[in-house]
C-alpha cells in the first residue's frame, strides 16, 4: 500500500462517545433531542476493533465516555501532545449547526441549545477548534471518524486549512453535509460504526481508501436513510495521493473478539455492569450531600475519559474550578512557535493555583493580511456575522483575546486610516517578544564566506547568488498570509526594479508556498530545485526546524545570508479587548497578564530561544546558548523596523503585479504545421490545455494565427482581452477559424507585432506579461542575420518574457534562435524533449491566475 504505513510507531486513538447528556429535551427546553444509547456500543465495538488491527499499543486507545467539554478538552490536549505517530480521533454524539451552517459543534455531555435570534451552543466544542488541535499535534498522521448528524459539514472546515495542514489531515465523515442521521434502536452500535468495526474486523491488510470504498457500498446495500429521506452515504476528504494503512495482513491479538450481533463480549459486559453501577448510584447520589456528589461525578469522568483531567480538576481534596480558555491568535509563521511556548506555559507553575489549572489555551492562525483586513474593517461581523461575504469567525477563527502578529508594524495597518466604527480595541507592548531576521536561505554548497554573508541589500545577495549559479533560483512564500515574504518582497520592490520584475523573477509555475517552513518541506520534493534554490525564510526556522509531512530526508543543508534591508520579525503581544464582552472580564485580564508575564519572563523567553528566535533587546543576542547549523552568532547590524505605511502599499503592488495577467499566445498556422495540428499534442491542443492556468474574465488574453510573408504576418483568432474558457475552447476547436493556411510564415513580423501590442500596455498597470510563440520552426530562415539581431534586441529591451514552444525535436539547443530568444526576453525554451502540454502549462501558470 501506498501511503503512511504506523506500524511501529507511537500512535494514540482517542475514542470519545457521548451517549448520556444532562439536558435532554423535552424535560429541558435547552437540551439536546435525545440519549444516544447506541454510542456506548460504539465506543466498545471500536476499541475492541482497534486492539486488533495490531498499530496501537495498551494503554494507546482511550475510551473517553460521555465527558463534558472541559474534560474533553483536556483529553484532546493530551492526546495531541502524546502521539508521535497516526492520531486517531473518533467522536459519536450530538453534532449541530448554525443557521449560516459555517461550522459544526461537536455537543458534549453537558451542551445545551439556547433558542433565539442568535445561535449559541453552550459546552458544544467547535470542530474548527478540534481540528486546530489535532493538526498541531506532534502526531504525523491525524485521521478523524465523524458519527454524528450533520458530519459532513466538517469538509467544510478541512478545505480552510492550508494544504500542508491538509495533508496530515484526513477525515471520515458518516453522512453528507446538512443532514440528520439516525442511531439505531440503542440495542448495538449505530449504523455507520456497525458497518466500520465490521470491516476492521476482517483479517485482511486495509488502507483508509480501501475502508472508505467499503463503507460506501455497504452503507448503499442496508438502505440506510437520512432525515430527509436521502440515502446516508458517508463522506472523505484528503488530499491526493494521501492514504493511511489501517490493519495489516493476518494481524493477530489475544484480545478475545467482538460479538457480530453487536451484543458485548466477557470485557464488554463486565465494563457495562461497572458502568451501570456507577450511573445507578450516581442516581442514588442524588440524597447526597452536593459536595460528595460532585466527587462522585469526578470519579465517573475518570473512568470514562482514560483519567484525563483528574489532576485538573482535584487538587488537595478541593475542587478545581474548570479553567478559563484564552483564545490566541498568531502568524501562520509563529504557530508552532506559540503553540509550543503555550504547551510551556500550561503546565508551568504559572498557570497552577492550589494544584489546580488556572486556564487553558487555544492557539490557532490566519493568513497575515486576511487577519489585519478582518481587525481594520470587519469586527462587526466578527461579533456577528450576517453574510457569507464578510465572516471573519469563519475565515479567520473566534475573536482572539490575544493577538500576537509578526511585527508590531501590523497593529498601526489596522489602527490607521480606519474609515468604519471598531468593536475590537487593541493594546499592544511597548516591546517586541523577540526579534528574528529574514534571511536568505542558501544551500551550503552555494554559499558565500561568512564575511560577506552580511551587510549588503537583499538584491544584491540575489544577484551575487546567481552569478555563482546561473540556474540559482530565489522563491518566498506567499506575502498575502506570511508577514516575513511581505517584508522581503518590500526590500525587492524598492530596489527600484519594478514589482513586475520582481514577481516574474520569483515567481515559480506553482501557488506560492503558504508559509515559510512550508516552502522548505515543498522544496525536498524535488532533490534538483532544493539544490539550487534558496529560500526567504525568518531565521528562526533554521534552528527550530519544520515538520513535514511528506516523510522525505532533507538532504541540503542550509547557510543564512542576512540582508540588511529587510525588516526582522518582531513578535508583538497585543491584548484584544471586544465591546460589550465584559462578563468575566476581570479574570480574563488576570489570565491574558499571566500569560503575558510568562513569555515576557525567563521561561518564555526560553521557550522562545529554543525555537531559534533571538533577544529583542539591544543587539539581539541570541536566546539560546548557541547559534543552530547555518546561523550566525553575530548577525551583523540590526535589521530595520518594519513600517505599516509601506507594509500596505507593498501587498498593493504585490496583488497587482500578481494578480490577473496578460498572455499573447503566437500558434504558428502555416502550411507546414499540417502533420502538427490535430490532437492534445498538436498546435491548438497545447493552447486549450494552457487555457487551464488563466481565470475566466480576469487574465486577459490572445491569440492570433501566425501565417503570411507579407502585412502584418498574422490574424487575430481571439483578440488581447478577458474571455470565458468555453468561448475560447469554441474558437480553437472551430476548424474554419483555427485552421492551417496553405503558405508560409514570417515569425519576425509577427513577434515584432506582438512584443510591440504588449508594450503598449506597459504604462496601464503592473500587471505579468508573456508572449508564447508555438512554431515547428520551419521558417526560422526568416529569423536570421539583420532580421535575428532586430528580433532579440527588441526582446531584450520590450522586457517581456518570451516562451518559444518548438515542436522540432532540438529546438532549443543554444545555437538555435528559439533559446536565443527565450534567453533574450527572460522567458523559456521549450521543445520535444519536453512533455510540452505540461511545461507550456506551467509556463503560462507563472503568469495568469489559474482556475482549473
Amino acid at each position: 500500500m501506498s501511503g503512511y504505513d504506523p506500524r511501529g510507531k507511537a500512535n494514540r486513538a482517542l475514542l470519545v462517545g457521548v451517549s448520556e447528556y444532562d439536558h435532554v429535551r423535552p424535560d429541558d427546553r435547552e437540551g439536546v433531542p435525545g440519549q444516544l444509547p447506541g454510542v456506548l456500543h460504539n465506543r466498545l465495538r471500536l476499541r475492541e476493533a482497534l486492539r486488533r488491527t495490531g498499530l496501537f499499543e495498551a494503554g494507546h486507545i482511550t475510551l473517553c465516555a460521555s465527558p463534558p467539554h472541559d474534560v474533553f478538552n483536556e483529553a484532546l490536549r493530551h492526546a495531541a501532545q502524546e502521539t508521535g505517530g497516526l492520531l486517531l480521533f473518533y467522536f459519536a454524539g450530538h453534532g449541530i449547526v448554525p443557521a449560516a451552517g459555517d461550522e459544526l459543534f461537536l455537543q458534549m455531555s453537558n451542551a445545551r441549545v439556547v433558542a433565539g435570534g442568535h445561535d449559541a451552543f453552550p459546552n458544544a466544542v467547535p470542530f474548527t477548534e478540534v481540528l486546530a488541535q489535532l493538526v498541531a499535534s506532534r502526531a504525523e498522521r491525524v485521521l478523524v471518524v465523524l458519527d454524528c448528524c450533520y458530519a459532513g459539514n466538517a469538509a467544510a472546515i478541512w478545505h480552510r486549512f492550508d494544504h500542508l495542514r491538509r495533508r496530515k489531515t484526513l477525515v471520515l465523515m458518516s453522512v453528507q453535509s446538512n443532514r440528520l442521521i439516525d442511531a439505531g434502536d440503542g440495542s448495538g452500535a449505530t449504523p455507520f460504526t456497525e458497518e466500520l468495526v465490521q470491516i476492521l474486523e476482517k483479517e485482511a491488510e486495509l488502507s483508509l481508501g480501501a475502508l472508505y470504498t467499503q463503507l460506501k457500498e455497504r452503507m448503499a446495500a442496508a438502505g440506510h436513510r437520512t432525515a430527509v429521506d436521502d440515502g446516508q452515504d458517508p463522506q472523505g476528504v484528503w488530499e491526493p495521493g494521501e492514504d493511511v494503512l489501517l490493519r495489516s495482513a493476518g494481524t493477530a491479538t489475544h484480545e478475545p473478539p467482538a460479538p457480530q450481533d453487536g451484543r458485548a463480549g466477557p470485557r464488554s459486559r463486565r465494563r457495562g455492569r461497572r458502568l451501570a453501577a456507577v450511573r445507578s448510584a450516581a442516581a442514588r447520589a442524588r440524597r447526597i450531600r452536593p459536595r460528595v456528589r460532585l466527587l462522585l461525578a469526578l470519579a465517573v469522568l475518570v473512568a470514562g475519559c482514560g483519567g484525563y483531567g483528574i489532576s485538573r480538576l482535584l487538587g488537595d481534596d478541593s475542587l478545581c474550578a474548570p479553567p478559563l480558555e484564552l483564545r490566541v491568535l498568531t502568524d501562520p509563521e509563529l504557530e508552532p512557535v506559540v503553540t509550543a511556548a503555550k504547551t510551556r506555559f500550561l503546565d508551568s507553575d504559572a498557570n497552577k493555583e492550589d494544584g489546580c489549572h488556572r486556564l487553558g489555551i487555544t492557539v490557532y492562525s490566519a493568513g497575515a493580511a486576511d487577519t489585519v483586513d478582518a481587525l481594520h474593517r470587519q469586527t462587526d461581523p466578527w461579533q456577528d456575522p450576517r453574510t457569507d461575504e464578510e465572516n471573519p469567525q469563519r475565515d479567520i477563527g473566534p475573536q482572539p483575546d490575544v493577538w500576537i502578529p509578526a511585527t508590531v508594524a501590523d497593529v498601526s495597518r489596522v489602527t490607521d486610516n480606519r474609515r468604519v466604527r471598531s468593536y475590537a480595541r487593541l493594546e499592544p507592548e511597548p516591546e517586541p517578544l523577540a526579534y528574528s531576521p529574514v534571511v536568505l536561505a542558501v544551500p551550503e554548497a552555494l554559499a558565500p564566506e561568512a564575511p560577506r554573508r552580511t551587510g549588503r541589500p537583499l538584491a544584491e545577495l540575489i544577484r551575487a547568488l546567481g552569478q555563482r549559479l546561473p540556474a540559482a533560483e530565489t522563491r518566498r512564500p506567499d506575502p498575502e498570509r506570511s508577514d516575513s515574504a511581505l517584508l522581503a518582497t518590500a526590500a525587492l520592490y524598492a530596489a527600484g526594479t519594478g514589482a513586475r520584475d520582481v514577481e516574474q523573477r520569483l515567481t515559480q509555475a506553482a501557488a506560492p508556498s503558504l508559509t515559510a517552513a512550508e516552502l522548505l518541506c515543498d522544496l525536498l520534493e524535488d532533490t534538483a530545485v532544493d539544490r539550487r534554490t534558496a529560500a526567504l525564510v525568518p531565521e528562526f526556522l533554521l534552528k527550530s526546524g519544520t515538520t513535514c509531512s511528506n516523510d522525505i530526508v532533507r538532504q541540503v543543508s542550509r547557510v543564512a545570508e542576512y540582508p540588511r534591508d529587510v525588516p526582522a520579525l518582531r513578535p508583538a503581544f497585543v491584548r484584544v479587548r471586544w465591546q460589550d464582552a465584559d462578563r468575566d472580564e476581570d479574570r480574563r485580564n488576570e489570565a491574558v497578564r499571566s500569560f503575558r508575564d510568562w513569555l515576557y519572563g525567563e521561561e518564555g523567553q526560553a521557550a522562545l530561544g529554543a525555537a531559534g528566535f533571538r533577544s529583542a533587546g539591544t543587539g539581539h543576542p541570541l536566546l539560546a546558548a548557541k547559534p543552530a547549523e547555518g546561523m550566525l552568532a553575530d548577525a551583523g547590524r540590526p535589521q530595520p523596523d518594519a513600517d505599516g505605511e509601506t507594509m500596505t502599499e507593498t501587498l498593493l503592488r504585490y496583488r497587482t503585479a500578481s494578480g490577473p495577467g496578460r498572455v499573447l499566445f503566437l500558434l504558428d498556422s502555416s502550411g507546414s504545421m499540417a502533420t502538427r495540428w490535430k490532437g492534445a499534442s498538436g498546435g491548438p491542443g497545447l493552447v486549450r490545455k494552457a487555457l487551464g492556468a488563466l481565470a475566466d474574465d480576469k487574465d486577459e488574453y490572445g491569440v492570433w494565427a501566425m501565417y503570411g510573408t507579407s502585412g502584418d504576418g498574422y490574424a487575430p483568432l481571439l483578440p488581447l482581452g478577458p474571455h470565458k474558457k468555453a468561448d475560447a475552447e469554441r474558437i480553437l476547436l472551430d476548424g474554419d477559424l483555427t485552421t492551417v493556411h496553405d503558405t508560409e510564415a514570417d515569425p519576425r513580423r509577427a513577434l515584432l507585432a506582438a512584443l510591440g501590442q504588449m508594450t503598449g500596455h506597459d504604462g496601464e498597470d503592473d500587471r505579468p506579461q508573456l508572449v508564447v510563440l508555438i512554431t515547428d520552426d520551419e521558417d526560422n530562415n526568416r529569423l536570421t542575420g539583420a532580421d535575428r539581431t532586430t528580433v532579440l534586441a527588441t526582446a531584450r529591451t520590450a522586457r517581456i518574457p518570451v516562451a518559444v514552444v518548438s515542436l522540432d525535436g532540438g529546438g532549443c539547443d543554444t545555437s538555435r534562435v528559439d533559446a536565443q530568444l527565450a534567453e533574450a526576453s527572460g522567458g523559456r525554451c521549450l521543445d520535444a524533449g519536453d512533455d510540452l502540454g505540461t511545461a507550456l502549462h506551467d509556463e503560462v501558470a507563472r503568469t495568469g491566475m489559474g482556475d482549473g
